[in-house]
């Protein structure tokens, strides 16, 4: 055979022939959090910040089934009850093997994102460019906002990951809300009911949320969801915000892992880790304004007038949902908001009360 061929086959191999981009392995699932894309200055391409996470179940490991077996029998959970069923569906969430130094790739229509590689905790993030003509053309079918993303898995794996993306214009509304106590019964400040109703109780919506969020997304509202809930916890509250009618909206969670000193998360104050994220969001959409929604039982008051005041013009109206049992007094509530106009801030018990507000989305 002549050097030539020999070339022409090394070449053929190198450039077109199909390749194993993939290290997911058949055992390894991959979550993509939602997440948002904003527009560059020059108003060509769609900028997205891509977050996932990559993991082992490890649902059939004897040690892991053993402590949850402990911990289920410590509660008095009854073996294969509701209950008990729940507790384990989202205890293994903390317990899985989070999955290393793994390289993953994305495809959006026919454009292929690396998207570095995954931490120790199995995290992975990656910045990504996408053309406005691409996105145009591949969110024209779907009548919506959201671009749709999958993980590059092997030839032999027919499993999808999917991801999505919201495109937020540069100007409109945009909310910011809690979870727990806001949108999501939790009773935070009861530690006990706090533990049952985040693993056992099935996920109940705080009364007329739901539908006061649906009155802002007919209106054109978008939703960003900030929460002191870990990462792990995102699969079970995605399906109680599906099931309850929730608007879809990004997800910024709290990382913890067992195993470093992102433990210490855990019991970190919302006054310290919601901020930054906040303040994140407003940056990359300067001209949007925003609803920002809390509620009395941790430090939404707190966190949210700091943020009024740091950004007056870009706060619209701040809602506060009065937890029972928390601190609900006038002076908590005047000197959280000090310095906000006192038409800028709501605590509310109603959730109709937030559908009194005109988001003029125009």
């Amino acid at each position: 055979m002549s050097i030539f061929v020999l070339v022409s086959i090394a070449m053929y191999f190198i450039f077109f022939a199909p390749q194993n981009l993939s290290q997911i392995k058949s055992d390894e699932n991959v979550i993509f959090f939602p997440t948002s894309g904003y527009l560059d200055e020059a108003g060509k391409n769609w900028i997205a910040d891509i977050h996932g996470w990559i993991y082992e179940p490890e649902t059939d490991s004897i040690r892991r089934n053993l402590m949850i077996d402990q911990l289920a029998s410590g509660l008095k959970l009854v073996p294969d009850s509701d209950r008990d069923k729940a507790f384990r569906a989202r205890m293994i969430m903390f317990l899985a093997d989070n999955e290393r130094s793994k390289d993953l790739q994305i495809r959006i229509g026919d454009q292929i994102h690396n998207m570095g590689t995954s931490q120790a905790n199995g995290h992975f993030t990656a910045t990504i460019k996408i053309p406005v003509s691409t996105s145009e053309n591949l969110i024209k079918s779907s009548g919506s906002n959201w671009l749709s993303f999958n993980a590059i898995t092997n030839a032999d794996d027919q499993r999808k990951f999917i991801g999505r993306i919201q495109l937020l214009a540069p100007t409109g509304v945009s909310v910011i809300s809690d979870i727990d106590d806001t949108i999501k019964i939790s009773n935070v400040i009861d530690k006990t009911q706090l533990v049952i109703n985040t693993f056992i109780l099935p996920y109940k919506p705080a009364p007329g949320m739901a539908e006061a969020y649906g009155h802002w997304a007919k209106q054109g509202a978008s939703f960003h969801y900030v929460s002191s809930s870990p990462w792990q916890l995102y699969p079970a509250l995605s399906e109680f915000m599906s099931q309850s009618k929730f608007p879809d909206g990004g997800f910024h969670l709290k990382t913890v892992r067992f195993k470093d000193t992102s433990l210490a998360n855990l019991v970190k104050s919302s006054v310290k880790t919601k901020p930054p994220i906040i303040e994140g969001i407003i940056k990359k959409y300067p001209k949007r304004r925003y609803i920002l929604v809390g509620d009395s039982g941790e430090k939404d008051p707190e966190v949210y007038g700091l943020i009024a005041r740091n950004h007056p013009l870009e706060v619209m109206h701040i809602y506060i949902r009065k937890v029972k049992g928390a601190q609900n007094s006038d002076t908590r509530f005047a000197a959280a908001f000090k310095d906000v106009p006192a038409d800028k801030w709501t605590v509310f018990t109603d959730a109709a009360k937030l559908t009194e507000l005109d988001l003029d989305t125009k």
